[in-house]
């Protein structure tokens, strides 16, 4: 699952911990985390009952984490030369076939030039990144997060965006990879994550996969409840993968006792 929390205060991030320690995902790609105490808390909680949790260092920046039931298959996957290191999370965990998973916060911006330079840096070096992945590294990654960008062929069309925020998906389609939603539901319906101030829907928030992982997949889902619930302003993303997996000795937060430990 990926779910963009929003630099959660406490006070969310006590909801956010409830919800996702009830939910049954394995693996949560967690955007737009934050240096305050709202982020420390969820992740110290993941921490404390056995799960293993990723997060690059992000200087003060709007980031992305990791956090898994699933053993690591060694160290967490650095990628340096991303322009915000911070806002990538990556390592590869002990699945059959063996499977990395990159968590993804791609900046927002407005119209001025230092913000959109900004995004354009971080949306190219990602792509080169990834790129340069090695084969088997790429066919086996699943990418998922806040893209902060829509598709050419949105619906509802949405005027503003430039061709390189286009391009992210056009560039990883290109490189092989699968949006999980567009293959598991090739007709539609087409989903919205974020719902602007106007009523307006966005698909900002994605699942793609490598090429080797495509027979692996068998659901997609955007699930609202974070957004009905207060929890986020964005939809969480749902991806079943069928995959073998050794899991961690991990203790279920889901239990009221043990919420209450931290």
């Amino acid at each position: 699952m990926t779910v963009n929390i929003g630099a959660a205060s406490m006070t969310r991030a006590e909801m956010l911990l409830r919800w996702l320690a009830g939910r049954p995902e394995d693996i949560f790609l967690l955007t737009e985390t934050s240096a305050g105490s709202g982020t420390a808390y969820i992740l110290e909680a993941f921490r404390r009952a056995g799960y293993a949790v990723i997060k690059t260092p992000d200087d003060g920046e709007r980031g992305a984490a990791l956090v898994s039931r699933i053993s690591l298959a060694g160290p967490p996957l650095l990628l340096p030369e991303v322009s915000i290191p911070g806002r990538v999370a990556a390592a590869g965990l002990d699945t059959t076939p063996r499977t990395w998973f990159l968590s993804v916060y791609v900046p927002s911006r407005d119209r001025s030039a230092d913000k959109t330079a900004r995004k354009e840096l971080f949306i190219a070096s990602l792509l080169k990144a990834v790129a340069e992945l090695p084969a088997e590294q790429r066919g086996h990654l699943v990418i998922g997060g806040d893209y902060n960008v829509i598709a050419a062929g949105h619906t509802p069309p949405h005027p503003g965006f430039l061709p390189f925020e286009y391009g992210l998906l056009d560039t990883l389609s290109a490189q092989g990879f699968i949006d999980t939603y567009d293959h598991c539901y090739p007709a539609g319906p087409h989903p919205h994550s974020w719902i602007g101030r106007t009523g307006a829907g966005y698909r900002y928030d994605y699942f793609h996969v490598g090429a080797a992982l495509a027979g692996h997949i068998s659901g997609c889902a955007y699930l609202h409840q974070t957004r009905d619930l207060g929890l986020t302003d964005h939809a969480a993303v749902r991806l079943e993968l069928g995959l073998d997996a050794v899991r961690l000795p991990y203790r279920n937060l889901a239990e009221p006792e043990e919420i209450a430990l931290f």
